[in-house]
């Protein structure tokens, strides 16, 4: 049998398998407040065979938003809506972590009641667009504004809101939560050199730009427990105007404090469009090497390169996107050797049930 489909152990859960579900962001939250509702709870359930399931992006405060209708962790509203979906994964036997998120520079004002989103510094990302949709969700593509470069005190808010949102997702009954330091967004903000200009303890050199990163991961493993934390980083990843010469040698700095922080895993957010840069082996073989706890990885994996990867030791679990969209019930798709069922495009963000979970079970 393949490895994919053997139970596995992370930190104190028991996987059922080493199939995981990537965070994918839908838009489909009740409106006002960005509140998870029954029809994701059903959602998730349907694809709940997974032996992990990574929520999509989840706000950790007002001002951490940069689309519509993505749901927050931090209100007893969100709560109370994410309880319903935890235990609706969990009746089907998957683990569940909440990836905690903060857009940065990747926003509009019209989320930040009027005024500029927050980013290490003052520098607009070229060709970035965020979705802006009204109450109907009725809504278009508009380019993000130049952000306001984040003082100390924003900085210590924002490090205090990732730690709140984790002690709030636990008490939705996550098992644990992924902090997004990757894809453009403000924790990979910080550790690029091309979005980071500043010149004080948190821009120039690798350890400086990764402060932010670890004062996050310090401030969420306090709260909740490092056996909890996991951490999503793209070092190949170079959309929403992130291309870093120097993001390769600080993400694998950034590995080995990771490690020495003893996490729960890492996760490796790749390229997963059809010409996307091929991921080096010395560059597995190194974060093997630096990182030797849980590895998850995603982008595009089929099930033959996952049992590459698997047999290899390059990761442990690897996570698969737009599949589990079309393919509820893909785990049993891949370990039966079942046809695929393509998504359609045009129901991926916001809507109804269409598109979402009125997609079918093999036969």
């Amino acid at each position: 049998m393949s490895k994919l489909f053997e139970p596995a152990q992370l930190k104190q859960l028991d996987l059922q398998n080493r199939v995981v579900m990537a965070p994918m962001t839908r838009a489909r939250t009740s409106q006002p407040g960005n509140i998870p509702n029954p029809m994701m709870a059903t959602y998730y359930q349907q694809r709940a065979t997974a032996g992990l399931i990574i929520s999509e992006a989840t706000q950790i405060s007002d001002e951490s938003q940069g689309y519509s209708f993505t749901p927050g962790v931090y209100t007893d509203e969100h709560v109370a809506g994410w309880k319903t979906v935890t235990q609706a994964a969990k009746q089907r036997g998957a683990a569940m972590f909440c990836q905690l998120w903060h857009v940065g520079r990747v926003s509009h004002p019209s989320f930040q009641n009027g005024e500029q989103p927050i980013a290490p510094s003052a520098l607009k990302p070229v060709e970035t667009q965020v979705w802006i949709a009204d109450e109907n969700g009725n809504g278009n593509m508009v380019d993000c504004v130049e952000p306001r470069a984040m003082s100390q005190a924003d900085i210590d808010r924002v490090v205090s809101d990732f730690a709140y949102a984790a002690k709030r997702a636990i008490e939705a009954g996550f098992d644990g939560v992924e902090i997004h330091g990757g894809n453009g967004y403000l924790i990979d903000q910080f550790l690029r050199t091309n979005s980071n200009h500043r010149t004080d303890h948190y821009g120039g050199t690798r350890q400086n730009r990764m402060r932010f990163l670890l004062e996050v991961v310090d401030a969420v493993s306090d709260a909740i427990g490092a056996d909890k934390v996991g951490v999503r980083l793209a070092p190949f990843i170079t959309f929403k105007d992130m291309n870093c010469p120097d993001i390769v040698p600080t993400i694998l700095q950034a590995s080995k404090e990771l490690q020495a922080r003893d996490i729960a895993y890492l996760h490796l957010s790749e390229a997963d469009w059809d010409d996307a840069p091929v991921i080096p082996e010395s560059f597995r073989l190194e974060l093997r090497e630096y990182f030797t706890n849980t590895i998850i990885v995603a982008g595009s994996y089929t099930q033959d390169r996952a049992d590459e990867i698997l047999e290899k030791g390059y990761a442990d679990l690897v996570a698969f996107g737009r599949p589990f969209v079309a393919n509820p019930d893909l785990v049993s798709r891949l370990k039966h050797q079942q046809p695929l069922q393509q998504l359609d495009g045009a129901t991926l963000f916001g809507g109804d049930e269409r598109g979402y979970t009125d997609y079918p079970e093999y036969g």
